[in-house]
């Protein structure tokens, strides 16, 4: 029989195979007497020999792969935009070689060894991932629902959202040996190959059947502070504006108070108390210190499936039909990247720990959770950017582009599915118009139809949770001395000039209220804000959670 011997450095493996412990490691499993035939996959001539001395009575399969071509690169595969609308062309993904199939009967067990460069972006390896999903799809291919194993050798971990941990038999130092549910792995095989093409069309259809509904919930997360709280009662009541009945949960820590957490729960959200899980490469009190927590939404094992929504988000449209796309489905950010404001999970408790095994050794490129998320979860799905559309304008856009996005941020019936406000947000602004406008760096997340359209859902919630969006007494004297900083600048927009008649300018939540003789010293020293809401809702039944 013809040797698999690999000729193209990319595809060779430094691992130094042990065979006793793998002997060892075979000899524990309840279904090696069903390995009639063992496909091997990037083995040299010796690796071989011992496979065969290992399993003398199996049949050994060499598996011919030819190499991807020098051209298809990550970033090929991952390109940073694609033309979604199709308006010059249609994106497409550069094809990978398929393995040559063997006929006669399936395989029992399909054994790969996989490169791994840790002096490189391994986790980003073509050759790596090429590997693995040929194994996948090698394994997808065995008739009806015949079982059949897969076993990666490897130093570092395998795709997690390919061979996925709920599906891993047996781990022992470098082998790690699957039994991936055939249906689900054939589902993804389906999908592209990377970001270089839409998994979900531009134009979904937005009525989705789930066989499982209760098993389906968004979530997000609030910790270290509550200025986000009237975000989420926002995000929750466009959840429901959107048609959407699915459960809706929240993460919260101890910083959010009883008091807020009551308009959560009026708001729809189910609350679950986590413990924070810090950062450890953050400094003591940085932004990023506690972002890291983000990574409890794994734990959330009630749930099959998660769509994770950040904050400071509407939902306008019915996104319930992402419940079907796998971990991670979520829209292009930058470079190779995906953006984590919104995104499909799959919880699991072993995947939360594998997040936690390597929270000391993975870099995250901007310091926080989306950084650290893009080096575990590399294979991912695009989805289109209007599932997560940016309240931005970037500084080359030209005057069409501008023009279109303030349409789609206004449209009515809306067209866009989510809208993400980046920047000053609409609530801790005053409601005439985007603050935004005051702060010359801040101007490019101004949209004034943009913020109308977040106070329009706002206005559609009751009485009882608009409190929640009510501004402090600093707030106030902060918005007070940005707009007269705007008009000592006399910037051209001309905003700082609108009179201002946000109702909420004379609702004071606080012991102190003057916000004007706050201004007046403002900038003497630093001014702190520790005074919270106090006012108190009925109480509600709602299930808590606590996580730790």
């Amino acid at each position: 029989m013809k040797r698999s011997v690999p000729a193209d450095l990319r595809y060779i493996s430094s691992l130094h195979i042990n065979w006793s412990e793998i002997l060892d490691f075979v000899g524990k499993l309840t279904h090696k007497n069903d390995y009639r035939r063992i496909g091997l996959l990037n083995f040299n001539d010796n690796e071989i020999d011992n496979w065969k001395e290992l399993f003398p009575d199996s049949e050994q399969v060499v598996l011919h792969l030819n190499y991807a071509p020098n051209n298809i690169t990550w970033e090929s595969l991952y390109p940073e935009w694609i033309d979604e609308e199709q308006e010059s062309k249609v994106p497409t993904c550069p094809s990978l070689p398929k393995l040559l199939i063997p006929e006669s009967s399936p395989l029992g067990l399909v054994a790969v060894k996989l490169p791994c460069n840790k002096s490189g972006s391994w986790s980003r390896d073509v050759a790596r991932f090429h590997l693995q999903l040929e194994a996948a799809r090698l394994a997808a291919l065995s008739e009806g629902y015949h079982p059949v194993h897969v076993l990666l050798l490897t130093d570092c971990f395998p795709i997690p959202s390919l061979f996925t941990c709920k599906d891993l038999v047996r781990r022992e130092g470098n082998a790690w040996l699957y039994e991936p549910k055939l249906t689900t792995l054939r589902e993804k095989l389906q999908l592209p190959v990377g970001s270089c093409e839409l998994a979900v069309p531009l134009k979904a259809k937005e009525h989705f059947d789930s066989e499982k509904p209760h098993r389906e919930a968004y979530a997000t997360i609030l910790h270290s502070a509550d200025v986000y709280v009237c975000g989420a009662v926002a995000a929750a009541q466009s959840i429901r504006m959107a048609g959407s009945t699915r459960d809706l949960v929240i993460l919260v820590d101890e910083t959010i108070t009883q008091y807020h957490r009551r308009g959560l729960e009026a708001a729809g959200w189910k609350i679950h108390t986590i413990q924070r899980i810090r950062n450890p490469k953050a400094e003591p009190k940085a932004y990023n210190e506690w972002n890291y927590s983000k990574f409890r939404l794994w734990q959330l094992t009630d749930y099959d499936k998660i769509i994770f929504i950040d904050a400071d988000m509407l939902i306008l449209r019915n996104i319930d039909f992402l419940f079907q796309m796998p971990e991670i489905s979520a829209t292009g950010n930058n470079a190779t990247l995906f953006n984590s404001g919104v995104m499909v999970v799959e919880p699991s408790n072993c995947t939360f720990q594998l997040l936690m095994d390597h929270i000391n050794e993975i870099v995250s490129y901007n310091g926080g959770d989306q950084g650290y998320l893009n080096e575990v979860f590399t294979w991912w799905h695009r989805i289109p950017k209007h599932m997560n559309f940016l309240k931005h304008f970037w500084e080359g856009d030209e005057p069409e582009i501008k023009q279109m996005k303030t349409h789609l941020f206004q449209a009515d019936p809306p067209i866009i599915y989510v809208l993400h406000y980046l920047g000053k947000k609409p609530w801790l602004c005053f409601r005439d118009y985007d603050c935004n406008w005051n702060v010359d760096f801040m101007q490019e997340f101004a949209s004034d139809v943009a913020h109308n359209t977040w106070w329009r859902v706002h206005d559609a919630m009751p009485g009882n949770l608009q409190k929640f969006c009510l501004l402090r007494t600093q707030q106030k004297a902060g918005l007070e001395w940005d707009r007269r900083q705007a008009g000592k600048a006399n910037y051209t927009d001309g905003h700082w000039k609108i009179k201002i008649k946000d109702k909420r300018l004379k609702i004071c939540v606080q012991d102190f209220c003057s916000w004007k003789s706050m201004l007046r010293h403002w900038g003497e020293k630093s001014w702190t804000d520790n005074a919270t809401v106090t006012p108190s809702l009925p109480a509600l039944t709602t299930s808590s959670v606590t996580f730790s």
